[in-house]
């Protein structure tokens, strides 16, 4: 990436908590979030990562019709670690039009088209006050985060499944090195819905209790639901020493299968080596990896393929889910969370809930979490389809 961008503010809302601190005390501690699924009556006995505050936080004045869990996660997330100040800072600067926003979902508000749908059975047609538009529609997220942070530059919704928050990464990047704008807000928020819960279980691979990812009796995901944002700007000549930067970004499309990935993992050896090299970087040089890891069978078996063979065993990795689930289009956004934390405070992250490693897979993975010293993260979010992202954020004041 030519230059590298400044993060220089993030915020994120998961099971795990409202923001940085509440996100960072439960992976020191090793706390996962995950508990039985309650949202809806699955035929199994599966867990999630649900977010509760949702429930009794409706939208109200004049963001009372964008009401929708989907946007009530997005404001959750925008209340917290003073991004809304921090983005106030930025259009003062920049000006309104010169702040892009790009963001990524997978089913956005479905679950209020999903509810209109039910009350038809009780009168007879759809409700009223319905609101498709800035509810259900793919850009219902775009629409409301831009008219709430008062944002006028370019602005779409990514939809590409579990790859979505990290795909906008790419897009704003490119947007300004175009020009298009001087800053951009990516990320995007993914909730609950029977759309996403049912799909899962239909296809075999929802897990009953907690998601196990990369342990030998591995059986599926766990579903979450979290929303995170992040300011990307222009690198100033002094970016500071602690500050983060987004040092590359890599994508790539096997298009294998609808939903499964290619088994050998090319596709997202594809993606991490284009960001290696768009950051300049050799593999050694990263110090940690956060994998996508959703706990099925074949996922985790193609990205360990991918990862060992441009890799090796060296560089330690993890997965997050453990911790709160597959939250499925803002699995980007959250791991830029989990890498944002692992190098601010000098720890890899472990993986709750795996117990004992597939003796198929290479070494290298963080069971228990621990200290150590990380400038460097690659991230990565595969989605179905065959698209995969990974992306690459770095200390400032390190040298490449």
């Amino acid at each position: 990436m030519n230059p590298p961008l400044v993060l220089s503010s993030l915020c994120v809302a998961s099971a795990l908590g409202a923001g940085q601190a509440e996100t960072w005390d439960a992976i020191r501690a090793g706390r996962s979030a995950l508990s039985p699924c309650t949202f809806d009556s699955l035929p199994i006995a599966a867990f999630a990562g649900a977010v509760p505050a949702l429930d009794d936080a409706a939208l109200a004045g004049k963001w009372a019709a964008f009401d929708c869990r989907n946007n009530r996660l997005a404001e959750l997330a925008l209340q917290q670690d003073g991004f809304e100040e921090a983005v106030a800072q930025a259009r003062a600067r920049y000006g309104a039009s010169r702040i892009g926003l790009f963001t990524g979902t997978s089913t956005s508000g479905i679950l209020q088209t999903e509810q209109a749908y039910r009350a038809i059975e009780a009168i007879g047609v759809l409700p009223a006050d319905f609101d498709y538009d800035r509810t259900h529609n793919t850009y219902a997220l775009g629409r409301y985060v831009r008219a709430r942070l008062g944002l006028a530059g370019p602005s779409f919704t990514i939809s590409t499944a579990c790859a979505a928050t990290a795909k906008v990464f790419a897009a704003a990047a490119r947007m300004i090195a175009a020009g298009l704008c001087d800053a951009a807000v990516v990320g995007g928020a993914d909730s609950f819905c029977a759309t996403t819960l049912f799909g899962f279980h239909a296809l075999g691979v929802l897990a009953e209790g907690p998601c196990r990812p990369f342990d030998a009796g591995r059986r599926g995901i766990s579903v979450g639901e979290a929303a995170g944002f992040a300011l990307l700007e222009r690198a100033g000549p002094e970016p500071g020493r602690d500050g983060l930067m987004l040092l590359g970004v890599g994508e790539s499309s096997d298009a294998y299968h609808m939903s499964s990935p290619d088994p050998e993992g090319s596709g997202a050896y594809a993606a991490m080596r284009a960001a290696l090299d768009q950051s300049g970087l050799d593999p050694a040089e990263i110090d940690y990896i956060n994998l996508h890891g959703t706990a099925t069978l074949v996922g985790d078996a193609a990205e360990d393929k991918a990862v060992s063979s441009l890799f090796g065993t060296s560089v330690p990795r993890s997965s997050s889910k453990g911790f709160m689930g597959h939250t499925l289009g803002a699995a980007g956004i959250v791991g830029a969370t989990v890498a944002s934390l692992a190098i601010r405070h000098g720890f890899l992250p472990g993986s709750p809930h795996t117990r004992q490693l597939d003796r198929a897979f290479a070494e290298g993975h963080v069971l228990a979490g621990r200290s150590a010293r990380v400038d460097r993260v690659m991230c990565n979010a595969f989605g179905f389809g065959g698209v995969n992202c990974s992306f690459v954020l770095g200390r400032a004041g390190t040298p490449a």
